[in-house]
C-alpha cells in the first residue's frame, strides 16, 4: 500500500476543518478560473484571427498577381498571360484556384447621391462561395445573362444611397472623357470589413474591358487562392519567382500589412493573459499548500516520531495538491469548454461590427491546445509547489507535537 497516497486522500475527502476547506475551495476556484479563462482567450484569438484572415483573403485573394509598373492607383495596367505563366499556375500543387480580375474607379449617382467606388471586375470562374457567405440580399452575378450589366454592391453603399436590391443606377467610370454605365443590382453583401465595404462594387470585368477598349482577353491581375495559408508566404515566393519577367506579385499579407500586423499583436496580447492566469493559479495552491501545512504541523510531528521521513511527507501534502489540482482542472475544462462550444453553437456573445469587424465573439476550439493548456498547467503547479511543500523539513517533530 503507499501510505502516502492514502494519507493524503483520507485528508482531501474526510477533512473536518472548516478554515482548510474554505482556503481548498477557493483555490480550486482559481485554478477552475485560470484554466477557463486561458482555454477562452487562445479559443477567441484563434477563432478572431480566422475569421478576419478569411474576410480579407476571401475578397482579395492570398496572391495577387500584377503588370509591373510605375502606376499606384486601383487600376492596373492591362496584360495577356502568356502560356508558361498559365502552365505554372494550374500545375502547381500548392493553389487551390485562380482567376482574372480589373478594378476601375468610378463614381455611382443615385437618388440625388454621389459615392465614389471601386468596381472590382471578374468573369464566370470566380469562387462566389466567400460573397454568398456574406449576402445580405439577392444573388451573385449571373454571367448567362450577359447583357444585363449586373453589379453587387456592400451593404454599406446601398444604406448610403438608398439602394436595394432590384434597383438602377448610373455609375460614372473615372476617365478622359468619362464614361457612364447603367447598372442593376442583384446582390448586396456586407463583408464586415470597412475598407472593403466602403470601397468596392463587383461586376463582369468585359464592362471594365468595354470602357478601356481592351481585348477580350487582357486582365488588370491575376488572384491567386493557396491550399494551405500557414505555408503563405513559401508559396507567394515561388509563385514570384515563376512569373514572366513583366508580372510582379504580392501576398495579402504585404497587400493589407495594417490588418495582419494588428493579428500579429494579439498573439503578445494572448502569451500576456496566460501568463498572468497561470501566476494567479499558482499563488491559489501555494497558498493553500501552506495552509495545509501549517494546519498539519502536529500530524506532521507525528508522523516524523513514528519515522517517516520528510520526503514520504513531502509526497502526502503534493498528493492532496494535485487532487486538488485535477478538480481544478476537471472544472475548468467543463467550464471553458462548455462557454466555447455555447458562443460557437449559438453566437449569443456579440460584438460591435464597426469597431471589430465582426458582429459576434469567434470561437475556434483546437484539442490539441486545451491538451497543451491542461499539462503546462500540472507541470508548473507541481514545479512551483514543491517549494512550499520543502516547508516541512523544517519542522521539529518535538515542537511540532506541542503544537496547538
Amino acid at each position: 500500500m503507499n501510505i502516502e497516497y492514502f494519507i493524503a486522500r483520507r485528508m482531501a475527502i474526510k477533512s473536518e476543518r472548516t478554515f482548510s476547506k474554505l482556503i481548498v475551495r477557493i483555490a480550486i476556484a482559481g485554478v477552475m478560473l485560470s484554466l477557463a479563462v486561458m482555454i477562452l482567450s487562445v479559443a477567441i484569438i484563434k477563432g478572431f484571427k480566422t475569421e478576419i484572415q478569411d474576410k480579407v483573403r476571401g475578397f482579395i485573394g492570398d496572391v495577387q498577381i500584377y503588370r509591373f509598373d510605375l502606376n499606384g492607383s486601383f487600376e492596373k495596367s492591362p496584360f495577356v498571360p502568356n502560356d508558361t505563366t498559365l502552365r505554372y499556375l494550374k500545375n502547381n500543387n500548392a493553389l487551390a484556384s485562380f482567376y482574372p480580375f480589373a478594378t476601375k474607379p468610378a463614381i455611382i449617382s443615385a437618388n440625388g447621391e454621389v459615392e465614389g467606388i471601386n468596381f472590382k471586375g471578374v468573369d464566370a470562374s470566380y469562387d462566389w462561395r466567400f460573397l454568398k457567405k456574406h449576402l445580405v440580399s439577392g444573388s451573385v452575378l449571373n454571367f448567362a445573362d450577359s447583357g444585363a450589366n449586373q453589379i453587387m454592391i456592400s451593404n454599406y453603399t446601398a444604406n448610403r444611397l438608398k439602394l436595394k436590391t432590384g434597383d438602377s443606377f448610373l455609375m460614372h467610370f473615372v476617365q478622359n472623357p468619362p464614361k457612364k454605365r447603367k447598372f442593376k443590382i442583384v446582390g448586396i453583401f456586407s463583408v464586415g470589413i470597412e475598407n472593403i465595404d466602403k470601397n468596392f462594387a463587383v461586376g463582369d470585368i468585359n464592362i471594365i474591358r468595354s470602357v478601356n477598349n481592351w481585348a477580350p482577353n487582357q486582365m488588370g491581375g491575376i488572384e491567386v487562392k493557396v491550399k494551405d495559408f500557414s505555408q503563405l508566404k513559401t508559396t507567394a515566393d515561388d509563385v514570384y519567382a515563376n512569373l514572366e519577367l513583366k508580372l510582379r506579385s504580392r501576398s495579402v499579407k504585404e497587400s493589407t500589412p495594417e490588418i495582419f500586423n494588428w493579428l500579429s499583436l494579439l498573439d503578445v496580447n494572448t502569451k500576456v493573459l496566460l501568463v498572468l492566469m497561470m501566476i494567479v493559479g499558482v499563488i491559489n495552491m501555494v497558498t493553500a499548500l501552506l495552509i495545509m501545512i501549517l494546519e498539519r504541523t502536529t500530524m506532521i510531528g507525528l508522523l516524523k516520531s513514528l519515522g517517516m521521513a520528510n520526503v514520504g511527507i513531502m509526497k502526502i501534502f503534493l498528493y492532496n495538491a494535485i487532487y486538488l489540482v485535477g478538480i481544478g482542472l476537471i472544472l475548468g475544462n467543463i467550464l471553458g469548454l462548455g462557454l466555447a462550444f455555447l458562443q460557437q453553437y449559438t453566437e449569443v456573445f456579440k460584438l460591435n461590427q464597426t469597431n471589430y469587424y465582426l458582429s459576434y465573439v469567434p470561437i475556434e476550439v483546437h484539442f490539441i491546445d486545451v491538451l497543451l493548456l491542461n499539462l503546462a498547467t500540472i507541470v508548473v503547479c507541481f514545479l512551483v509547489l514543491l517549494v512550499p511543500s520543502l516547508l516541512v523539513s523544517r519542522i521539529s517533530p518535538l515542537k511540532a507535537i506541542r503544537f496547538k
